[in-house]
């Protein structure tokens, strides 16, 4: 297929770098947001994430004239859905965002045109939600486009935070289409920029890669979690004891942390244990191992400050600090967001480890990286 002009709906970590690269290619791009902040900003030629190269990147597809910013979609020849899919408090996803997206399109929605989305969902979310809903335009997904049919693909991101720019040019590309046809005209469109393989399947396939690629980084996240609970309890230094195991040459233990955040692997795993709870019950120990790891770096906190409390009541000079109580103490918190070089503080476990210092009277002194 030959694409002209595509609209990206949803301006985020995701959806940003895909517009610019797409418009930097020489491409017409509608990049979509309902938030007026950041539609403002980037009209601005700003930008409201941080990711290295994306300003330059942004601020070159806008002076190019191939990118425009909107609140609202148009036509377009392919639409590309990268709005967020956050979970309730309940842990089910609220794929609101994907819902009011795809309703968007419906009444720009022509024969031949290429519908992608890239949000990450539960199983079954491109034929059973989306589908129906685009196909309110009187159209069907997958058909042929003689005979009144668009296509629908699904296409997770698969990128680091960091290296998004690269990773998004340079990683394989999975595409799930609803029939091979739509596939198929999904390969065209990434093909404009992908420089990795590009693998095509079915839909609901692709849904479960990306789930299954976060899910299976938790698992292993948690059981270096519950390595450094167990190293606590028997007086073993964790971080040597990984170490000589790692020294075996099919042994490859993660390092452990005061939990899991970020928008991937800490949400992802519980759109399977939505989708299939009588089959889940490895993923949801691994998901409450992970959220329950903050309270364990409280309790490391809580022995720490009451050695060095201990310590300080003992010395020469007669100072006296709270014994055993932790009300008064300072601690420093050094860095938010999830991982280290990002601005993205979503779900984060450092500031649930703030959040729990500050609730038995530390006061809790928190500082971002620069």
């Amino acid at each position: 297929m030959d694409f002209k002009k595509i609209c990206v709906l949803g301006l985020g970590y995701i959806g940003l770098p895909t517009a610019s690269t797409f418009a930097t290619h020489g491409i017409r791009v509608i990049g979509v947001d309902v938030n007026p902040e950041v539609i403002s900003t980037l009209q601005n030629g700003e930008i409201h994430i941080y990711e290295p190269g994306l300003r330059t990147l942004v601020q070159a597809g806008l002076r190019s004239g191939n990118m425009v910013i909107c609140d609202a979609p148009s036509t377009a020849d392919a639409f590309v859905i990268a709005v967020p899919t956050p979970f309730k408090r309940n842990k089910r996803a609220d794929l609101g965002y994907v819902i009011n997206a795809a309703e968007s399109i419906v009444p720009h929605l022509r024969p031949g045109n290429l519908v992608v989305l890239e949000s990450t969902s539960p199983p079954n979310t491109t034929i059973g939600i989306v589908a129906p809903i685009l196909e309110r335009s009187g159209l069907r997904a997958g058909a042929d486009p003689g005979e009144g049919g668009f296509y629908l693909a699904y296409s997770p991101e698969r990128v680091l935070p960091g290296q998004i720019l690269r990773e998004l040019i340079e990683n394989a590309r999975v595409i799930g289409g609803v029939s091979h046809a739509s596939a198929e005209a999904g390969r065209d469109l990434y093909a404009i920029f992908v420089r990795g393989e590009i693998v095509l399947t079915d839909a609901t396939t692709a849904e479960m890669v990306k789930l299954m690629e976060n899910t299976h980084r938790d698992v292993n996240i948690a059981i270096a979690n519950e390595f450094s609970r167990l190293a606590d309890r028997f007086g073993v230094d964790v971080w040597e004891a990984i170490s000589l195991a790692n020294r075996h040459p099919r042994i490859k233990i993660l390092n452990p942390g005061p939990g899991v955040g970020g928008h991937c692997i800490s949400v992802d795993p519980w759109f399977l244990v939505e989708a299939a709870p009588d089959l889940t019950s490895l993923i949801l120990a691994a998901r409450k191992v992970n959220d329950a790891q903050p309270h364990f770096v409280l309790d490391v906190i809580r022995k720490a400050l009451r050695y060095t409390s201990a310590a300080n009541q003992d010395m020469a000079s007669g100072a006296v600090l709270p014994s055993g109580g932790l009300s008064g103490r300072r601690v420093a918190v050094l860095g938010l967001a999830y991982k280290p070089d990002v601005d993205d503080l979503r779900e984060s476990p450092a500031i649930e480890v703030a959040r729990l210092l500050v609730t038995p009277g530390i006061i809790a002194l928190s500082l971002y990286g620069s």
